[in-house]
């Protein structure tokens, strides 16, 4: 499969070359400003100290920035499963949004077309598992909203891009807000850990940002940091995805 892009080289990357077989996540990001202009502008240049692989524009285009062989600078400080500072085994995608902080957009259709090529290309290529393919905000709990809740991890897993829960929609509405014990709390963390998000178990307000993020990205039309028999049983169903 080929798939065709523009290149607009970024300098920020680690210049040693990566070995194939240690490539191993897909990590989506929005850009999270003003304008795309401004956007492929920090990400290109030098004084930022970031940058991604692939960036997609509003109409779809598709911008390498970064040749996946070498590191590039778009994961920061992350942590999945027992892997810490995901940049070195990470392939970090840039998908042009304003993100939360100047009007949060819908992607477009040409937007998630582009990626769903892509995507595909990277899962073949590198033999990257589903539960492998991340948000920003699944990795960094503490940091990161992006892709954010209008991200359409969902309609990508039919592609089987990302996991997704099996679950029917109107189970899932009537048990919305309902309570949960300790005990099932305590499930509902271990779930959490087995789907791979790390989180500090003694840090309270670190554990709102978890719930959130896992919200984000699972439970997207309600994100309140609140735990109820929904989340417990969304988690519980993807913790035995494998």
């Amino acid at each position: 499969m080929y798939i065709k892009t523009t290149n607009k080289y970024s300098p920020n990357f680690s210049t040693y070359r990566r070995i194939k077989k240690n490539i191993k996540y897909i990590i989506y990001h929005y850009t999270g400003m003003s304008s795309e202009s401004k956007a492929i502008n920090r990400l290109t240049n030098v004084k930022s100290k970031v940058s991604c692989h692939y960036f997609i524009k509003r109409n779809g285009n598709i911008i390498l920035m970064v040749p996946e062989i070498y590191e590039a600078w778009h994961a920061g400080r992350s942590n999945w499963k027992k892997d810490n500072s995901l940049n070195k085994n990470s392939i970090g995608i840039e998908i042009s949004n304003k993100g939360h902080q100047f009007g949060y957009q819908r992607f477009t259709s040409s937007q998630i077309k582009s990626l769903i090529r892509l995507s595909k290309i990277l899962i073949k290529k590198y033999n990257i598992k589903k539960n492998n393919i991340l948000g920003h905000s699944d990795i960094s709990i503490d940091r990161k909203k992006d892709p954010g809740e209008k991200f359409p991890w969902e309609y990508l897993s039919k592609y089987k891009i990302g996991i997704w829960h099996k679950i029917n929609k109107n189970k899932l509405q009537k048990i919305r807000k309902s309570k949960i014990s300790k005990t099932e709390r305590m499930h509902f963390y271990k779930s959490l850990s087995k789907i791979g998000y790390f989180f500090k178990k003694k840090e309270s307000s670190n554990k709102i940002q978890l719930v959130k993020s896992f919200q984000r990205h699972f439970r997207q039309n309600l994100i309140n940091g609140k735990i109820d028999k929904e989340c417990l049983l969304i988690a519980n169903n993807l913790s035995k995805i494998n």
